[in-house]
C-alpha cells in the first residue's frame, strides 16, 4: 500500500532543483536530517515507512506532519509486513517487552530489528532511482550505531557501493549520513539551530502518547534536551534526569 501528494504538482524534469529522498521515520533525528538536506539545497522527496512497529501510527502521523511544514515535493507512504513476520526485534514482535533504558549497554539491544537499514535504504534507493534524486538521506548517528549495527559508518559506505553497483550506470545516488559521527545531543542542537518542529516529531519505543521516558530512544533523546537546557517539547509519562554533563 502506498500514499502519496504531490502539493507542487511539478514535472520532475522542469525542477533546476538538487533533489533527494529522505527517509522521514517520524523521529527527531530524520525531521532534523530532513532540514539538513533541504539547508544544503535539495528539493525533497518523503518515504515513510509502516513496519508493523508497536508505535507506527503515532510515527507515520508525526512524519506527515513534518513533511508537511516541509512542504516536499511528494510524501510515499509505504507498509511492509515482512519485518513483523521475521521477528526478533521487541518493536515488532508483542511477545516481547520493549526494555528500560541502559546508555552504557554495550551488547546489541532488543529493539534492533534486524537489517531494518538496509530494508528501509533498498526502498529508497529504488525511489529515488525511478523519480531522478540525486541523494538519499537517512539519520543514524553516533549512539544509535553503538548498538545497532546498521548504524555504522562502515554500513553506509558498504552500501553506497552496493547503489553503485546495482543502479543504472548513469545513475548516481550519494547515501547521506551527515550525523553518523554526531550525538543525539549534536543533533538536537543543530535541529535547534534548523528550527526543527520537534513538537510534531515521536521517538518512543513503547507508547504512542504520552511518551513513556524510560525506553532507550526516549532517554537518548531527553539526555540532548537536558543537556541542552531545552525543556523537550512533547508530553512523557515520566521524566527522569538523564544528563551527565
Amino acid at each position: 500500500m502506498t500514499e502519496t501528494s504531490d502539493p507542487h504538482s511539478t514535472d520532475p524534469d522542469e525542477s533546476t532543483e538538487k533533489r533527494a529522498v529522505v527517509l522521514l521515520s517520524g523521529g527527531m533525528d530524520s525531521a532534523t536530517v530532513a532540514y539538513e538536506a533541504r539547508d544544503r539545497g535539495y528539493d525533497l522527496d518523503a518515504l515513510h515507512t509502516s513496519y508493523g512497529q508497536r508505535t507506527e501510527d503515532r510515527e507515520r502521523a508525526c512524519a506527515r506532519r513534518v513533511a508537511d511544514e516541509l512542504d516536499v515535493r511528494e510524501f510515499l507512504h509505504v507498509e511492509t509486513e515482512h519485518l513483523v513476520t521475521i521477528g526478533a526485534s521487541s518493536l515488532t514482535d508483542d511477545a516481547l517487552d520493549v526494555e528500560d533504558a541502559e546508555l552504557e549497554r554495550e551488547e546489541i539491544p532488543d529493539t534492533y530489528v534486524p537489517f531494518r537499514n538496509a530494508n528501509l535504504l533498498a526502498m529508497a534507493v529504488s525511489y529515488a532511482e525511478a523519480n531522478g534524486c540525486e541523494a538519499v538521506f537517512v539519520g543514524a548517528h553516533s549512539e544509535d550505531f553503538s548498538g545497532y549495527p546498521d548504524c555504522r559508518p562502515a554500513f553506509f559506505e558498504a552500501f553506497e557501493r552496493v547503489v553503485d553497483v546495482g543502479t543504472h550506470p548513469e545513475t548516481e545516488i550519494a547515501v547521506e549520513a551527515p550525523f553518523v559521527e554526531a550525538s543525539k545531543t549534536d543533533i538536537a542542537r543543530r535541529g535547534l539551530d534548523l528550527e526543527v518542529p520537534f513538537e510534531h516529531t515521536w521517538s518512543c519505543y513503547r507508547e504512542s502518547e504520552p511518551a513513556c521516558g524510560t525506553c532507550d530512544a526516549c532517554a537518548y533523546r531527553l539526555q540532548a534536551f537536558q543537556r541542552l537546557g531545552v525543556c523537550d517539547p512533547i508530553d512523557y509519562l515520566e521524566r527522569p534526569r538523564y544528563a551527565t554533563t
